[in-house]
């Protein structure tokens, strides 16, 4: 993930609709990881089912793969959870008079009494 979830967004409406964008796009890469993950499992189970040598040397680095995915999924679901928190956070912040910065954290302004 970039890291950046909410630019330099003004009102929440464009924050929400942002963060919903960027929560689609790592769900989507998640589950088209998942897929693969899948298909990965599958041949893993044929090669270790057949027991020829080749086919159960293949599942090592099959298995890596397998790991290595499992990684990256993990990854985007913590930023995904960040993100919300951060969001939530901003959201709960902002009814103060908080402004979003480009670093997703809150700026918070003092409104003065008359």
């Amino acid at each position: 993930m970039d890291g950046d979830v909410f630019g330099e967004l003004g009102n929440s409406a464009q924050v929400d609709s942002r963060l919903l964008q960027v929560f689609q796009k790592s769900l989507l890469q998640a589950q088209d990881i998942l897929n693969q993950n899948r298909l990965l499992i599958n041949e893993i189970n044929q090669n270790q089912e057949s027991k020829l040598p080749d086919n159960l040397s293949r599942n090592v680095g099959l298995i890596r793969e397998l790991n290595s995915n499992i990684r990256r999924v993990v990854d985007l679901y913590a930023d995904l959870s960040n993100s919300f928190t951060k969001s939530r956070e901003a959201s709960s912040e902002g009814d103060s008079s908080g402004t979003l910065k480009s670093d997703g954290k809150v700026n918070q302004k003092r409104i003065r009494s008359s």
